[in-house]
């Protein structure tokens, strides 16, 4: 806890933002992050509550009350070694967690939360900044190899974890660089790559090998993971030269919206759309790059993803931009008496949205159209629930100019061929079928073979990820020495 009466003294005081006619000018993070004695203000409002459910609230189980305190007492280091005991990357999600912590916050009751996101990233910064992060290399070597397959959150979570138990780690990312969805599904302006690249840098300092341009499995002949690929390693290949082989690839099949006119030039992936810019940012030469510039542009699906599409698109110097959500508008104010401690339905409304961005919500689409194979238009109508099901609303249809849409509907599944080339069983969702429970420990049905992350669990938050990647690490740290130290 902090102050025994700070949260009765004290408001919740949010990050600030760069002027939004000066963010749009660039791609990079424009959040103000806490100074340090408005961050031991904010530690301050954190309560004697007795059941801290933020440690519940909080997927990766972060001890907040006592990082909280040890911030308010001025204790920066002891903080930051708190927030690592069970965050590896807390720089990551201090900048793109929705922090459902704070909607466990007990203060959250009848008053705003405790910031508990703005004092991670706080810590995270300064950590990095006086130097306090640096290599954590095992003391003993185990001689024993593991094969992480991805190099998302998940993946990177598990082989530092590894590493650190002395075990001989490498990494296989088929992109060119290494992150995963954060380093190509996340915006720079949300989170810059120089954040990665740090914590690679500090791992490969640990004994981790990373191996980009490679990609895991048997594909079929012309396809595009392929294409682009350095080499390919067979499944057997790491099943016989690793004594351990963990699948943290995520869920990258992206949902379709199979209606007339799919195939028109100027209906894409969110995922098609989002990356190409950040390698862009990265230096890459790009031919034909996807750009807003000047267009009409509607993104379909109202979460973060779509949020991403917006702030990128106003980025472009778009002409207008609207986006789409299937589910009727929620209420500005959740009904905390209902749903607390758990993660509440209503209205969230994101940097990206303030900077220019029509909403409508409970529209579907129904068709695109175009010209001479060119979208021009698509076509909608408003939906309403009726007898618990989703109906058309007579004489609701509309048409909308849109010159560039954006599908942003989240995930289904990881791709099939991965799991079929290890064999592995799925779910009745396409996943890796994998429990997580101290008997099963993530191991799927194939021996040697873990899973963890949106590949065995479906998309989710990036914490959720991490959590995933560290216990499986733990699972498999067990199965391999019988033993083991790292945490749960």
């Amino acid at each position: 806890m902090g102050k025994v009466t700070g949260f009765m003294e004290y408001e919740r005081l949010e990050e600030g933002y760069a002027p939004v006619q000066t963010r749009l000018k660039h791609h990079k993070e424009f959040v103000i992050g806490l100074k340090v004695d408005d961050a031991k203000v904010q530690a301050a409002r954190c309560m004697d509550c007795g059941t801290p459910f933020c440690n519940s609230g909080c997927p990766v189980n972060n001890i907040i009350p006592d990082f909280n305190d040890l911030v308010y007492t001025n204790q920066w280091k002891n903080a930051a070694t708190v927030l690592h005991s069970t965050n590896n990357f807390p720089e990551f999600t201090g900048r793109i967690c929705p922090a459902p912590c704070e909607a466990a916050c007990v203060l959250n009751v009848n008053d705003d939360p405790v910031g508990i996101k703005s004092i991670e990233h706080a810590i995270a910064d300064r950590a990095w900044e006086e130097g306090w992060i640096v290599p954590q290399k095992a003391a003993l070597r185990t001689g024993r190899k593991v094969a992480v397959v991805g190099s998302g959150p998940a993946g990177l979570a598990a082989a530092q974890q590894l590493a650190r138990a002395g075990h001989d780690v490498t990494v296989f990312e088929k992109n060119d660089r290494i992150g995963g969805l954060l380093r190509y599904g996340i915006p720079d302006f949300k989170m810059e790559k120089t954040h990665i690249d740090r914590r690679v840098a500090q791992m490969e300092a640990e004994g981790v090998t990373f191996r980009t341009g490679v990609v895991v499995g048997e594909w079929p002949k012309g396809s595009k993971i392929t294409n682009h690929a350095k080499e390919t390693v067979s499944a057997e290949q790491l099943k016989s030269e690793f004594d351990a082989v963990l699948l943290a690839a995520g869920s990258e099949v992206s949902r379709d919206l199979p209606v007339p006119g799919r195939d028109l030039d100027g209906v894409h992936y969110a995922m098609e759309f989002l990356p190409q810019q950040n390698k862009v940012n990265a230096g890459d030469k790009l031919k034909g790059q996807t750009l807003a510039t000047g267009k009409n542009v509607i993104v379909i699906g109202g979460g973060d993803t779509g949020s991403d599409c917006v702030g990128t698109s106003n980025r472009h110097g778009a002409k207008s931009v609207t986006q789409f959500e299937l589910m009727p508008m929620p209420p500005e104010q959740e009904n905390k008496p209902l749903v607390w401690p758990y993660w509440p339905t209503k209205l969230r409304t994101s940097s990206s949205h303030d900077e220019g961005c029509s909403r409508e919500f409970a529209i579907a689409t129904k068709e695109f159209v175009g010209e001479k194979g060119k979208l021009t238009a698509l076509k909608t109508v408003q939906i309403e629930f009726r007898d618990g099901k989703l109906s058309e609303v007579a004489g609701s249809e509309k048409v909308w100019p849109a010159d560039l849409v954006l599908l942003a509907m989240g995930f289904t599944n990881p791709m099939s061929q991965l799991l079929q080339s290890f064999g592995v069983d799925a779910d009745a969702r396409g996943n890796a079928k994998a429990g997580v429970d101290e008997k099963t420990g993530y191991k799927t049905s194939v021996d040697k073979v873990w899973a963890a992350g949106d590949v065995r669990r479906g998309q989710s938050l990036v914490v959720w990820a991490i959590r995933e990647g560290r216990q499986a690490a733990r699972a498999i740290d067990l199965a391999l020495m019988g033993c083991t130290t790292l945490p749960r």
